[in-house]
Parts: structure tokens; C-alpha cells; sequence
């Protein structure tokens, strides 16, 4: 299997915290490297060249873009998704933005889809007390993506990038 792309964009250090936890979990248990790119210093440009990727997205106050996301938002649509697949992973304040949790997730995964990509990586929403999300899936049962919510359940989020590294494996094709 080809070396994936790990593209992240983080404010508080976060969200690049959870992609040097899946980078290390995806080469110590899966035996997979991972290329980790922080969008600040790197764009969104270079994930043209991956074939299967993995995106970090934070959602800031009340379900907006992190600010690095923002900036690569437009570029997005010069790359030719038609033969990628995709997983994200997302943080959010689930008890502090109720209403908003993980929604970047949502936008992000429905924006990639739209330009053609396989998207893999849901994750079952139980388990977290939130009020609504962009993030859910058409029937509600699951996340578009990895949730982690650092500020409330950091406790939990070793285990859940383990199991969901584990289940994106399978889902690009490698277990």
C-alpha cells in the first residue's frame, strides 16, 4: 500500500496532537507510513499526489472552519478527487458548542465528496452528549469522521484513534 497523506490545520496544537497519534498508530500497529502535512506550512496542494488521505479539521465556535481550512477551501477544488479515498477526523467541543459539534467535519467531507472522492472513516455517535451536528450521517447514527473532543474526553481519544485506525484500515483496503 502507498504512503498516505496526513493533512491537518490546527490553531491550538490539537488537532496536530491527534495526527502524530494516528501517524504513530497507524506505523506501530499497521505498519503504514503516513506523511503528516500541516496545511499552514504546506497548503492543500500536495495532497494531489496521494491516493488514499486522511484530514484534520477542527471546528471553531459556532461550527465554523479552522482558520488554516479556510484558507486552502477554494484550492481544494483543483484537485482531482475522482480516484482518492478519503478519511477525516475531527475535534470539537461537544459540552462548550452543543449545537455545533464536529459540523467542520461535515463541511469538509461533504465538500471532498462532492468533488469525487470514496469517503471512509464514519464513526458511530454514541457516546458523546451534543445537542446537533453538521457531522452526522443521513440517518444520524453516525459521525462523517473520527470525533474527538480534547477539551472533555481526552481520556478517551487513545483508544478511539486505535479502533478507528484499525477500522480505516480495512476500509482502504489493508488490515
Amino acid at each position: 500500500m502507498a504512503v498516505i497523506g496526513l493533512f491537518y490545520g490546527s490553531s491550538t496544537c490539537y488537532t496536530e496532537m491527534a495526527a502524530e497519534k494516528i501517524q504513530q498508530q497507524l506505523a506501530q500497529a499497521h505498519g503504514l507510513e503516513a506523511q503528516l502535512h500541516n496545511i499552514a506550512d504546506t497548503g492543500i496542494e500536495p495532497a494531489a499526489q496521494y491516493d488514499k488521505l486522511i484530514f484534520g479539521i477542527p471546528t471553531w465556535d459556532y461550527g465554523e472552519l479552522q482558520e488554516d481550512w479556510e484558507e486552502v477551501w477554494d484550492a481544494l477544488d483543483d484537485i482531482d478527487f475522482s480516484a482518492k479515498t478519503v478519511a477525516i477526523y475531527g475535534l470539537g467541543d461537544q459540552l462548550g458548542y452543543p449545537k455545533w459539534f464536529q459540523d467542520a467535519v461535515g463541511y469538509l467531507h461533504d465538500k471532498v465528496e462532492s468533488l469525487g472522492a470514496r469517503m471512509i472513516g464514519y464513526w458511530p455517535n454514541q457516546g458523546y452528549n451534543y445537542e446537533a451536528s453538521v457531522a452526522l450521517n443521513e440517518d444520524k447514527t453516525l459521525f462523517k469522521g473520527l470525533a474527538l473532543d480534547e477539551e472533555n474526553e481526552f481520556e478517551l481519544s487513545e483508544t478511539r484513534i486505535a479502533t478507528w485506525c484499525a477500522q480505516i484500515m480495512v476500509e482502504f483496503g489493508r488490515d
